[in-house]
């Protein structure tokens, strides 16, 4: 999960395409080692209703989870942004230079002259005085929520067919048909993102989260 970036007036999606793959990616493995677990020459529908509710409660408790941790992590990264703040305008124009280059990525660094990163240090200079502590904003609750939703909302797809369907190995084939689409699809939107083929990758994905799910499995998650 990465946090919405520090700053006074920053600007942000409340989710970029990797951090919603990830957390669809997540969801789908959590809910695969449930479904995965049944037996369909031996489950009943008691098995399909223990399994859905431990499906549903473990994601539910997940979302939760990182929705929290996704908000801590926004306060500690605004909290980083102030405190590189008040320490470029407490320093003198030398150390000032270095914090700003410090905080940015090597890259973009590397390409700034000095008299641009003075440019920034003086504009850091102008805006209002900054609060003494790093509060969450809007946008930062909204992420959390979104994180929550993505994790939760992720889980119905692949257990819809249990609910609908009174038979165990037609559910369970379509609900891995679901799952499958799903990673495939997750998998096209990081290859894009990222640059590499989207076709392989989704296929990748498909793969990676499956094996994800079978160690979960074994591993008796």
């Amino acid at each position: 999960m990465t946090p919405s970036a520090p700053g006074p007036e920053s600007k942000k999606r409340v989710l970029d395409p990797v951090e919603r793959v990830f957390e669809i990616l997540f969801a789908l493995i959590m809910v695969l080692g449930f479904t995965g677990s049944l037996s369909v020459a031996e489950a009943g529908r008691d098995d399909i209703r223990t399994m859905l509710i431990g499906a549903l409660g473990c994601n539910l408790a997940w979302g939760i989870i990182d929705g929290v941790m996704y908000l801590m992590a926004c306060l500690a990264e605004k909290g980083r942004g102030l405190k590189t703040l008040k320490a470029v305008r407490a320093a003198d124009p030398a150390e000032a230079h270095r914090l700003i280059t410090d905080a940015l990525p090597p890259l973009i660094a590397s390409l700034l002259k000095p008299e641009e990163i003075e440019a920034v240090n003086q504009r850091l200079r102008q805006i209002p005085e900054p609060p003494d502590y790093a509060r969450l904003g809007r946008e930062d609750w909204m992420g959390g929520l979104g994180v929550f939703l993505l994790v939760f909302l992720s889980t119905f797809p692949v257990v819809i067919p249990f609910m609908v369907m009174t038979s165990v190995a037609p559910a369970l084939l379509v609900s891995n048909a679901i799952a499958i689409f799903m990673l495939f699809v997750t998998g096209i939107m990081y290859g894009r993102y990222a640059g590499w083929h989207p076709f392989g990758v989704g296929l990748l994905m498909v793969a990676i989260g499956a094996a994800l799910a079978a160690l979960t499995r074994v591993l008796g998650g």
